[in-house]
C-alpha cells in the first residue's frame, strides 16, 4: 500500500512542479505585455497559487510516505524520529527542504502577479525550478558516484527541466485552446497561434535537451551491452512504453508546429477558424494526455531499479 501512496504522490509532485515551472516560463517567452495579465487567455496568479498550495502538500505526504515505506510502517505509525533523521541526515531531506522552500517562494511570488508580471515571470520558474531539480536528488542519477555521479545528476536536472518545460507550455496552449472563441476573430485566437508560432524554435530546444539528456541516463542506469537485458524486466518495458509515447508526442507536436499551426494562422485569415481550432484542441489534447501518462511511467519507474547484466 505505501509503495503505491508513494508512486502517487511521486506522480502528483512531478506533474506539480513540471507545471509550476513550465506555465510562468511560457507566460515570460510566450506571451507579451498585456497578455501576461489577461486572466481570460491564462490566469498565471490563480493557476501558480493553486500548484503551489498543492504542491507543499502533496510533497509532505509523499515525504511521510517514503519515510513510512522505508520503516515498513503505515502512514500514520511513522515516528517524528524517523522523519527528523531523514531531514536531517540525508539528501533526500535536504532535497524535500530545498523544494519546499521553492514552493513557499513560488507562492509569495505570485501575489506579485499581475501588476509585475516580468519580475514574477522571472522568480517563479527559478524557484520552481529549483524544487522540480530536488526530485533528481532521490532518483537514480543521486546513486552514481563520483564524478560520473555529477554528470547523471546534471543530465537527470536537465532532463526534468526540459519535460517541466514541454509540460507547461502544452496545457498552456491547450488552456488558450480552450478559451479561444470558435466563432470570432479575436484576441484569443491571434495570441494562441503567435504563442504556438513562437514556441517552434522554443520547442526544438526542448526535444534536444530531452533527447540527449535521455540517452546519458540510459548509457548510465543500463549502458548498451545490457540494453536487450533491462528490456526483458519491468522497469525496461515501462521504458520502453515511456519512449514510444514520446515518440507520439514527437509526431503530434510535429503535426501542430507543421500543419496545425499554418492551418489556423490562413483560417484566421478567412476569418473562419472554428474547425482548424477544433482539429488544434483535439491535437493538444491528445498530446497532452500522453505527456500525463509519460509522469504517470516516471514516478513508478523511479521507484524500480534497472535490470543489467550486473
Amino acid at each position: 500500500m505505501n509503495d503505491w501512496l508513494v508512486i502517487a504522490a511521486r506522480f502528483a509532485l512531478y506533474g506539480d512542479l513540471a507545471l509550476l515551472f513550465g506555465l510562468p516560463l511560457f507566460g515570460f517567452y510566450g506571451l507579451q505585455g498585456g497578455e501576461r495579465r489577461n486572466r481570460g487567455l491564462l490566469p498565471l496568479r490563480l493557476l501558480v497559487a493553486s500548484l503551489g498550495i498543492a504542491g507543499i502538500a502533496v510533497s509532505a505526504i509523499g515525504f511521510v510516505a517514503m519515510a513510512a515505506a522505508m520503516a515498513g510502517t503505515g502512514l500514520f505509525q511513522v515516528e517524528s524520529g524517523t522523519l527528523t533523521m531523514l531531514l536531517a541526515q540525508t539528501s533526500v531531506g535536504t532535497a524535500f527542504l530545498v523544494r519546499m522552500a521553492a514552493l513557499v517562494v513560488c507562492l509569495l511570488a505570485s501575489l506579485l502577479l499581475p501588476r509585475h508580471s516580468v519580475a514574477a515571470l522571472g522568480t517563479i520558474p527559478v524557484a520552481a525550478g529549483a524544487g522540480l531539480s530536488s526530485l533528481a536528488w532521490s532518483g537514480h542519477g543521486a546513486a552514481t558516484e563520483a564524478g560520473a555521479g555529477m554528470v547523471h545528476l546534471g543530465a537527470d536536472i536537465l532532463h526534468l527541466l526540459a519535460a517541466g518545460a514541454w509540460v507547461g507550455a502544452l496545457f498552456a496552449l491547450l488552456f488558450m485552446a480552450a478559451r479561444a472563441s470558435p466563432k470570432d476573430d479575436a484576441v484569443p485566437v491571434r495570441a494562441l497561434h503567435r504563442a504556438l508560432d513562437g514556441f517552434a524554435g522554443v520547442g526544438t530546444v526542448i526535444v534536444g535537451l530531452i533527447v540527449v539528456t535521455g540517452l546519458v541516463n540510459g548509457l548510465f542506469l543500463v549502458g548498451i551491452d545490457n540494453v536487450t537485458i533491462a528490456a526483458s524486466g519491468l522497469w525496461g518495458q515501462l521504458m520502453l512504453a515511456k519512449i514510444g509515447l514520446f515518440l507520439g508526442m514527437l509526431a503530434m507536436a510535429a503535426t501542430n508546429r507543421f500543419r496545425l499551426t499554418p492551418g489556423l494562422e490562413r483560417a484566421i485569415e478567412r476569418k473562419d477558424h472554428a474547425q482548424a481550432l477544433s482539429i488544434l484542441r483535439r491535437s493538444l489534447a491528445l498530446e497532452t494526455t500522453m505527456a500525463v501518462i509519460i509522469l504517470g511511467l516516471v514516478a513508478w519507474l523511479g521507484t524500480l531499479e534497472p535490470v543489467s547484466a550486473g
